[in-house]
């Protein structure tokens, strides 16, 4: 699973470039807000991002909020780098958006387990977004008709909810999924067509 490395300090992100793939993770390094901005923004971008809360132009806190803001079928997960460790500092960066947040120097197995609980989470929205899908594909398929229909004794027209008369035909196309193909039932060829049957 890849994750976004966002951090202005070079030393760090070589840290976490070396440690993530130890841990079975492919890192995507960025040293700015924009540039991390932009890669999210990618075909198969990162699910997980790991982002320095202090950085020149725009800071961690600010990245948060501008991911939260992006139209995605999966929500990041994010975990916020910060040496802030003041309940107020915490508080602001995980009501920006952040999902978790770990302190400079961070501890290696502190942030792989941490890591970790962002990449359940992370396959728990793909399978609940899978799951979303085949059930409105369900629904889609099993579209039919239901309730009362006011059907003409004589043409066998159908009305619908704005009075007007449609051919039954017509109506079972446009309000289901079924497709409807013409045929000639036996009693009706031998009431309209008996004298070209006949003899066959």
């Amino acid at each position: 699973m890849k994750v976004l490395i966002c951090d202005d300090d070079l030393t760090s992100r070589k840290i976490l470039e070396s440690i993530l793939p130890i841990w079975e993770y492919e890192p995507v390094s960025t040293e700015n807000g924009m540039e991390a901005l932009e890669k999210m923004q990618e075909p198969d971008a990162p699910k997980i991002a790991i982002i320095d809360r202090i950085m020149p132009g725009m800071d961690g806190v600010e990245v948060c909020r501008k991911l939260r803001l992006m139209d995605v079928e999966i929500p990041h997960y994010v975990i916020l780098l910060t040496v802030l460790g003041s309940k107020k500092e915490i508080v602001e960066g995980l009501e920006a958006g952040a999902d978790d947040y770990i302190s400079k120097p961070f501890d290696s197995e502190e942030l792989r387990a941490r890591l970790n609980v962002g990449k359940r989470i992370v396959e728990l929205q793909e399978t609940l977004s899978q799951r979303m899908k085949e059930l409105q594909e369900t629904i889609n398929q099993n579209k039919s008709l239901r309730g009362l229909l006011p059907m003409c004794s004589h043409c066998h027209k159908i009305r619908d909810k704005f009075d007007q008369w449609h051919p039954l035909d017509v109506y079972v196309t446009e309000h289901s999924e079924a497709r409807v193909s013409h045929g000639i039932c036996p009693d009706c060829k031998s009431k309209y067509y008996g004298e070209l049957f006949e003899d066959k």
